[in-house]
């Protein structure tokens, strides 16, 4: 009935997704196995993508040939670049979705693809034959083979839904949990832990006082993910900001006695930076309001989600406390918050490449993973994909650096220091973010993704060659040409910078933290001039490469420095535990963890510098 396939995917969400793409660009036969074909790539939480370090990597993700970024541009109502009010490192781009529009794209996307397959029915099993994955078992008993296996659970691992005083199993709304799973990797070896997330309650639109809430438009021009030719976005719909108060707090507070989280009916370990709002009355008591988002679900519904009112409190507290809150005096709720535990796998019991250390060709992404959002989802998805693929095809595997890409921070935090807690991604988290900006990512990946041969990876690299070969172009002529007292003064009086004396370099007055790029060509019809030919994302890049050129440099070299401890190489199968002169923590995480250069070694929680000076002596270095 099945072929053998090349890669089996299991589970249909961002990661999921995101794995059954990768593979297939590399020329793989793919299969997609869901528990329902209705929820594929469903926007579970929040109607959005990207935000502060997320939108870089879905730029990322799209470099690599990934859809998520395309899908999202053809389906985003609004757009905002954040952080635009600090230096280029942090500006972050995020969209508005039209939650039912994104999930029908990635579903056309999918299906368009020759080479995925799909399988709808749920996977409670794996065919493990000496210590290698040779395949999937479903609920109805049937074998499916494959050469690799990935698994992108999401939050159905044995999962249990609360509201209040009640729970359920199920792995999202309306959902059955996925069972089986979990017990057999727990036999294998596998060591599994509990988490929790959290979704506000759904309200109709049509009940919102928006008069009494404060708007939050869009960017104009709206910007974009994909660096390919997907539709600007035009019709934007707004957003709305609004606050609880200390009523809605006193109301939520009635309902603690009954709150999972405060009972210990939830056991798993919750998002820190996505706390509940019972959490956060009761973390930050002396706060008598906190921020709110009233987002729209998409284009043609009238569901609106509320960010910031994550709850797993009863329902009729919730409710009562909706209607305090200014603007949704007379808010009707389409359905509740809910708190939502599930099973995952510590990920230091994987390789850098998402490979589990205890079965060969089986690989872990997204939650099952301890992360929690969609683009960190999708980017470990993707890189799944492309790393199960280059198994089946004995090449060798595609691991990123963590300054070449904030894809490589995440899975290096991941696997070389774990987390207790789901795991989010800041742009704090890279210790290289002026070299990791979200307007480069092209420019840094695509290569990469060139190089392995991914479908469509031709068309990308010239685009990428062509940006940056217009940027060297502009950056050329601030260096050579100069501008005179009496063309700039006046501008840059206007500006409140000095004024030049003699002629200077474009680059010099361009150096200048009052002046920019767009305002500066305005007042000097010569740069104008030149400019006006190339595309505005082209001048961007010019001017951060010029503005911010020591730092870029700074950082560059920071990066030679640590490359030098990558490129020394570990054994696998090197004895640690006979260096005594390793500290004992030392010895038995880095006998655990196999780290395969010394660099990553480094990175390891609870080994020192001491004990890398140790191993370095070791190796003559």
């Amino acid at each position: 009935m099945f072929p053998t396939y090349d890669v089996i995917v299991v589970g249909a969400g961002h990661a999921g997704c995101e794995a059954a793409v990768a593979a297939a660009n590399l020329g793989c036969r793919v299969l997609l196995a869901t528990m329902n074909m209705q929820t594929i790539a469903q926007m579970s939480c929040n109607p959005a993508m990207g935000g502060v370090a997320k939108g870089q990597i879905v730029r990322e993700v799209d470099a690599l040939c990934g859809y998520s970024g395309i899908v999202t541009d053809h389906t985003m109502v609004q757009f905002r670049m954040l952080n635009k009010s600090k230096g280029p490192a942090m500006w972050s781009p995020r969209a508005q979705s039209d939650r039912m529009q994104f999930a029908r794209k990635w579903r056309q996307m999918l299906e368009a693809h020759p080479n995925i397959d799909f399988w709808q029915e749920m996977v409670n099993g794996l065919v493990v034959k000496d210590g290698r994955v040779q395949g999937v078992r479903t609920g109805m008993g049937l074998e499916i083979s494959g050469r690799s296996v990935v698994l992108t659970n999401g939050t159905f691992l044995n999962g249990i839904i609360h509201i209040g005083e009640k729970q359920f199993g199920g792995g999202r709304a309306g959902e059955s949990a996925a069972r089986g799973i979990t017990e057999q990797l727990v036999e294998l070896g596998f060591e599994a832990g509990r988490m929790k997330t959290g979704t506000p309650p759904r309200i109709d639109g049509r009940s919102i006082d928006f008069s009494r809430t404060e708007i939050q438009p869009g960017d104009e021009p709206a910007g974009k993910f994909s660096y390919t030719d997907t539709p600007p976005l035009t019709d934007q719909m707004p957003c709305h900001i609004t606050y609880t108060n200390q009523k809605v707090h006193d109301i939520l507070r009635t309902g603690f006695e009954k709150s999972p989280m405060f009972a210990g009916r939830i056991q798993g370990v919750g998002p820190r930076y996505c706390p509940s709002i019972e959490d956060k009355i009761d973390r930050f008591s002396d706060k008598t309001a906190h921020q709110l988002f009233i987002e729209p679900e998409g284009r043609d519904t009238c569901e609106i989600y509320i960010n910031g009112f994550s709850s797993s409190l009863p329902e009729d507290v919730q409710y009562k406390a909706l209607r305090e809150i200014p603007g949704l005096e007379n808010a009707k709720m389409f359905r509740p918050g809910y708190a939502i535990e599930y099973d995952y796998f510590p990920p230091t019991q994987l390789q850098l490449t998402l490979e589990t250390n205890l079965v060969k060709n089986l690989f872990f992404a997204g939650q099952i993973n301890g992360t929690t959002g969609y683009e960190e989802a999708a980017c470990q998805g993707m890189m799944a994909g492309l790393n199960a693929a280059l198994a089946v095809k004995e090449e060798e595997p595609l691991v990123l650096k963590r300054s070449e890409a904030y894809i490589g921070v995440l899975i290096d935090d991941l696997v070389n220091k774990g987390t207790q807690e789901p795991y989010r991604m800041f742009t704090s988290r890279a210790e290289y973010r002026i070299l990791l900006r979200q307007d480069n990512a092209d420019l840094r990946l695509t290569p990469i993704a060139h190089r392995l041969g991914l479908h469509g990876a031709d068309t990308r690299i010239e685009r990428a060659r062509a940006k940056q070969q217009a940027a060297t172009e502009i950056e050329n002529f601030f260096r050579n040409a100069s501008v005179g007292p009496d063309e700039v003064n006046g501008y840059l009086v206007s500006v409140d910078s000095a004024p030049v004396l003699q002629k200077v370099k474009l680059y010099n007055i361009l150096l200048r933290p009052q002046v920019n790029i767009g305002s500066l060509a305005q007042a000097v019809p010569e740069l104008r001039r030149f400019l006006t030919p190339f595309d505005p994302e082209y001048v961007e890049l010019a001017e951060i490469n010029i503005k911010y050129e020591g730092y870029i440099r700074k950082e560059e070299e920071m990066v030679q420095r640590m490359n030098r401890l990558e490129d020394v190489r570990l054994h696998e199968n090197f004895d640690y535990r006979a260096l005594q002169a390793l500290s004992a923590e030392a010895r038995d995480k880095l006998s655990r963890h196999k780290p395969r250069t010394i660099g990553q070694a480094s990175r390891i929680s609870g080994v020192s510098p001491a004990d890398v000076s140790v191993l370095l002596i070791h190796l003559g270095r």
